[in-house]
């Protein structure tokens, strides 16, 4: 049904493109962007354009920001950096309906363009449907839904336009941390993942990734038509009206409670195998275990993905493969009763790790230093036992 449905949104596109009925002045395209929802993928909001046709009675949205979970190999192509994503066309009521069930809400920036603009951006947006041209290689601070809908209005204007200058001494962490301020362990996922790359500062159109940055901007800007001067934006209204309600995480456990309440933890257990003489040794794997997992997957992005920023990530010193490679060994050295260097190595690298934090540079999350801490005080109990056990 949904594919009959694109397939007459098409039709009606195309015949408004070449249709000799086509009255252009009864056309009016505008800018849409879309609250912030709960999931994480929509937690920047959303940008698309509306085409309306009086004449005709058509109604649309143009989304670039359609894509499936059901794509094989979803969430691996998404940690690489191959994730595609389509430009898509639906009915205006769709689009509204939706938003609205989701309790987002939606404000149309109706465009200032020309007769002959209209129709170049009507014309460009066809061809950009067509099955050949409709899919994109995603980028999300780059090449995303704003950004897409952004250039293809500039490249319809005759002219230029320009946009008022902001605080040019915003990073992309800088606003994934405002959009993300109520989902910590979003934030904390995210933080984690991105580089030094993330905290150099961009400029203002670099800052448009963001739908609201974005929408902040058209509402400023200005076209250039040889000596005309004119606003970017004719008019503003909200369309989708919702009761406004502040995002919270789902999880009332904060990413640096759990973190605190994991150290107090861990010296607890350091202290009973102090008492007993003895690793524990389920705390150690799940420790070890945890640190190796997630440096996996902050390797994988290092190393293999082609995402914006990940690859100058200065968290793959603390997290990465090696501990988790390594505990096989060190579970069976300790059986052996053997001492195991990797723990005084591990004391000496975590210690300066921690000590050169505030000169790393790059942002790190304040959840990473009780972690860390974590992980020095198990190693600092390993060699105590040692010690005491008398391990050759």
């Amino acid at each position: 049904m949904r594919n009959w449905i694109l397939w007459l949104v098409l039709m009606g596109c195309s015949l408004s493109v070449h249709g000799q009925e086509t009255k252009p002045d009864s056309i009016r395209f505008s800018l849409l962007t879309c609250a912030p929802g709960e999931e994480i993928y929509s937690l920047f909001g959303h940008t698309a354009i509306r085409y309306e046709n009086f004449t005709r009675k058509q109604d649309f949205v143009f989304n670039y920001g359609m894509f499936s979970f059901n794509t094989p190999n979803f969430v691996l192509r998404f940690l690489l950096g191959e994730t595609d994503y389509q430009l898509g066309v639906v009915p205006f009521s769709y689009f509204q309906l939706e938003y609205a069930e989701r309790g987002s809400s939606v404000y149309q920036q109706v465009l200032n363009l020309t007769t002959e603009e209209k129709m170049k951006l009507l014309r460009l947006l066809d061809e950009n449907y067509h099955p050949a041209n409709r899919t994109y290689r995603y980028n999300y601070f780059y090449d995303n839904c704003t950004s897409r809908a952004r250039n293809k209005i500039e490249e319809s204007i005759d002219g230029y336009v320009t946009y008022e200058e902001s605080d040019s001494t915003v990073s992309y962490r800088d606003i994934i941390r405002m959009f993300t301020a109520n989902h910590p362990w979003d934030a904390l996922g995210i933080d984690l993942c991105l580089g030094a790359e993330a905290d150099v500062p961009i400029d203002y159109r670099s800052q448009m990734f963001a739908p609201f940055v974005m929408l902040d901007a058209a509402r400023n800007a200005v076209v250039h038509r040889g000596d005309s001067i004119v606003p970017f934006v004719q008019s503003e209204e909200q369309i989708v009206q919702v009761e406004v309600q502040k995002g919270s995480s789902s999880f009332w456990l904060t990413p640096i409670m759990c973190s605190i309440y994991l150290l107090f933890m861990t010296c607890l257990i350091g202290w009973l195998g102090y008492r007993l003489g003895q690793i524990i040794w389920i705390w150690d794997i799940l420790l070890f275990g945890a640190q190796g997992l997630g440096g996996c997957i902050i390797a994988a992005l290092y190393f293999c993905s082609v995402h914006p920023t990940v690859d100058s990530n200065w968290m793959i010193l603390l997290f990465n493969p090696v501990p988790l490679l390594y505990l096989p060994v060190m579970v069976y050295r300790a059986i052996k009763r053997r001492k195991d260097f990797y723990h005084w190595l591990n004391v000496i690298y975590l210690t300066i790790f921690i000590v050169s934090i505030p000169f790393i540079p790059q942002k790190i999350n304040l959840t990473v230093l009780p972690l860390a801490l974590c992980l020095l005080i198990c190693s600092v109990g390993h060699l105590i036992i040692y010690t005491k056990k008398n391990f050759r």
